[in-house]
């Protein structure tokens, strides 16, 4: 699952959908917002570690991420065989979402309270 209020805002209209056709929009939106979350988790990675450190850390967060979105595809369609229907998977959706984004957050505020050391300069 992406991590943006906007992949939230997807879910929730995924919950609303009565048609194909809205499935088919919503779907296509999503998908627009989805092809930016790869790449930017890759100049994530550059712009806060060492590149010496990017051989390793790059594949293993691509591996992460892709593992969880797998996840949530199966989850989801574990939960349309259980229920018979696909709110309650978009509710889980919507549900891992927020989790997401508290944990985002925590980070964030955690990493504006430790002292950031001055860049040095190349002579």
């Amino acid at each position: 699952m992406a991590n943006s209020p906007a992949s939230s805002l997807a879910i929730a209209a995924f919950t609303a959908t009565k048609d194909e056709a809205g499935l088919f929009a919503i779907s296509a939106a999503y998908g627009l917002g989805f092809s930016g979350i790869v790449p930017a988790y890759v100049v994530a990675v550059r712009e806060l570690f060492p590149s010496a450190e990017a051989s390793w850390r790059v594949p293993t967060l691509l591996f992460v991420s892709m593992s969880g979105m797998a996840f949530g595809g199966w989850f989801a369609g574990a939960l349309y065989d259980h229920f018979g229907f696909y709110a309650p998977a978009f509710a889980a959706g919507a549900l891992f979402n927020v989790a997401n984004l508290a944990i985002i957050g925590f980070l964030v505020l955690r990493q504006a309270r430790e002292p950031r050391l001055p860049a040095v300069l190349p002579a």
